[in-house]
């Protein structure tokens, strides 16, 4: 099992113990709703069960998808895309070392929250990785590049190597993490 894997399968069970109900009760619930889409299945959700964004979201998605569908970092990383994989465990894996946080799959990412996103990670290209990171005020860099306001982060960093996972990537991480408590 994936770090991420791991993630999603220990934020399923805190969702569980906050509801009091399983997975599959949860899931047969979402079903029954009637609700396609999962914005409208996470808004149900953070206004029926009084779950936050992340868990409502994370939710909604897992439930909606057939029980054989393989997980959301297979997804981002088929097809030309696969070669990153292994860049992306790595980034996963150091984040990991932080402490808590929820991980919310997209389409084309995974955002990384704890009171507030604090970085996202994923494809930019079929060569490269970006990640995104939220904090401020912090002088940007060949490598640190500022990202237009308003837009998801603050930052990015391109990454098209597992060797620039390195000491200064994890520093501006784990800023952003902090800052996002």
């Amino acid at each position: 099992m994936s770090i991420v894997d791991q993630a999603v399968a220990t934020q399923l069970k805190n969702i569980e113990k906050k509801t009091g109900k399983s997975f599959a009760e949860l899931r047969s619930m979402i079903l029954a709703s009637g609700l396609g889409k999962v914005g409208l299945i996470r808004d149900m959700l953070k206004k029926d069960l009084g779950l936050g964004h992340g868990d409502a979201n994370m939710l909604a998605i897992t439930a909606l998808k057939p029980e054989s569908e393989a997980d959301p970092v297979e997804e981002i990383y088929s097809g030309p895309k696969a070669a990153l994989r292994p860049i992306h465990d790595k980034i996963m894996t150091e984040i990991q070392k932080l402490g808590k946080f929820e991980i919310a799959p997209k389409k084309t990412y995974l955002s990384l929250r704890r009171k507030k996103q604090f970085a996202m990670v994923g494809p930019a290209t079929n060569s490269r990785i970006e990640v995104g990171l939220n904090m401020k005020d912090v002088p940007v860099t060949e490598r640190l590049l500022a990202e237009k306001p308003g837009g998801m982060c603050q930052y990015k960093v391109k990454i098209t190597d597992a060797k620039e996972v390195d000491k200064e990537l994890l520093a501006w991480v784990r800023l952003a993490y902090d800052e996002s408590a």
